[in-house]
């Protein structure tokens, strides 16, 4: 299968199959379209960092059980993946559950944060529309998310939160929405995305800033010489006159928001006086760009009070987590890359003097299964998530880990884990701390009723 290390010529596609072609144009890179202006709202500044992994991370050895009996149902499940006991990372929760257990040994950095309580596990989270239990799965009687096990639908249920629905907002997006009028004078849109469209900051109204990983992109022919000059007065020419279809007026439109924004957005990185180092040497070019993209969200934080900002979330990924091969090679490089870029990341909110209003969460296509494959592992469901800021209330795991045992309670075949928190709640307690209130949480997350738990509560 394909490793969706790029999904956004797809999902161009499938927009503009769907009658969305704006929709797929507004999210080119140095795009945007601005929040609607507020009259009044929000004092304070806070911000939601995304970490996408894409292709599926195997969590199940980024937060390893260590305790003899757990450790050793976990070894006979996961064979020649497992990690080996004397090498994990302990950590030691603040409500212990009986077990022990460690991350991987390429994420010292994590473990840190976890045992300084900047940083929190959510175990075994996965899109549900209802809680599911293994009897009604293996019957077929329960509601289940649709196409489960597919990286392109799993990605749009985490970024969507659709269930069974069809919708071309996502939930970060519908967060903006109902925040724009409160958001006041923002010079960019509430959601910026530096790793290229997402369904998941797709608003109705609001429309997300797309940017590179280092910047906005701009128009090489306009340089400032008279040439340069003349070339800008012509092309601005075009997108001036009078287009005739609603496709060349929405390129059009798009293309101006993109030389405006441009200009503003790299300046106020030019004026970033930003001095925490992240890690840049990597012959892995997919981690440096994590490192380029954390460090790039933190200049732009670092520039709030110039660009007037109050509420913002961006979008970072990382891909090649679909590890059907060569996983016990890849895998620590991964979890090497991701330790070393979010520590960065969380000491540049501390020297910026917002570790507190800047909260960071992981989420994934699925988890991966138990069994290994011979190389790797495959598609499965549940699985382990992060979160890290000092609003957190780290230290803590929020939900059950559960027994990784093959043909165990939470498993519906091949090692794959039913999950116990649902993405909805995960997403829910992360827009409540952001600022939306309790009777909107069910518009930003439509299945939350179904769930006994709104808020998880790992967010002060």
């Amino acid at each position: 299968m394909r490793k969706p290390t790029d999904p956004y010529r797809r999902r161009f596609l499938r927009a503009a199959a769907a009658g969305g072609t704006l929709y797929a144009l507004a999210r080119t890179p140095g795009m945007t379209w601005a929040q609607v202006a507020g009259t009044g709202g929000f004092t304070d500044y806070k911000a939601l960092v995304c970490v996408f992994l894409f292709g599926g991370n195997d969590s199940w050895n980024m937060v390893v059980p260590r305790s003899d009996a757990e450790y050793n149902a976990y070894a006979a499940s996961r064979q020649n993946l497992a990690v080996p006991q004397a090498d994990l990372l302990p950590i030691n929760p603040l409500v212990p559950d009986g077990a022990q257990y460690g991350f991987n040994p390429a994420m010292p950095e994590l473990a840190q944060l976890f045992e300084s309580a900047r940083c929190a596990v959510v175990p075994n989270v996965g899109p549900l529309i209802r809680s599911v239990d293994k009897a009604a799965f293996l019957g077929g009687t329960a509601v289940l998310p649709p196409q489960l096990f597919s990286h392109n639908d799993q990605q749009d249920q985490w970024h969507s939160l659709r269930g069974a629905a069809v919708t071309k907002t996502g939930w970060a997006g519908r967060i903006a929405d109902l925040l724009a009028s409160q958001v006041g004078p923002q010079q960019l849109a509430t959601n910026i995305s530096l790793s290229g469209q997402v369904l998941f900051q797709a608003g109705d109204q609001a429309v997300p800033y797309t940017m590179g990983p280092a910047g906005a992109q701009t128009f090489g022919a306009f340089s400032p010489d008279d040439l340069g000059l003349a070339r800008r007065a012509a092309f601005e020419a075009i997108l001036n006159a009078n287009h005739g279809t609603v496709y060349e007026r929405g390129y059009a439109a798009v293309q101006r928001r993109a030389i405006q924004f441009a200009q503003v957005v790299n300046d106020a990185l030019a004026a970033s006086t930003l001095a925490t180092p992240f890690p840049k040497a990597s012959s892995n070019r997919t981690l440096a760009s994590l490192a380029t993209q954390l460090e790039t969200v933190a200049k732009m934080i670092s520039q709030r009070d110039r660009l007037q900002m109050t509420r913002q979330v961006f979008f970072v990924s990382i891909g090649g987590f679909d590890t059907h091969d060569n996983q016990l090679t890849d895998q620590p490089n991964l979890y090497a890359g991701i330790s070393g870029a979010l520590k960065a990341f969380y000491d540049a909110t501390v020297e910026l003097g917002v570790a507190d209003r800047v909260t960071t969460f992981t989420q994934s296509d699925f988890g991966r299964t138990l069994t290994s494959n011979g190389d790797g592992s495959d598609h499965a469901w549940g699985g382990v998530q992060l979160v890290m800021g000092d609003a957190v209330r780290g230290r803590t795991f929020y939900g059950a880990y559960p027994t990784l045992q093959i043909d165990g309670p939470d498993d519906v075949g091949g090692g794959r884990m039913i999950p116990t928190v649902s993405a909805d709640q995960y997403a829910a307690t992360l827009a409540k701390w952001f600022g939306v209130n309790d009777t909107n949480l069910a518009l930003v997350a439509p299945s939350l009723a179904n769930f006994t738990t709104r808020d998880l509560g790992f967010l002060v």
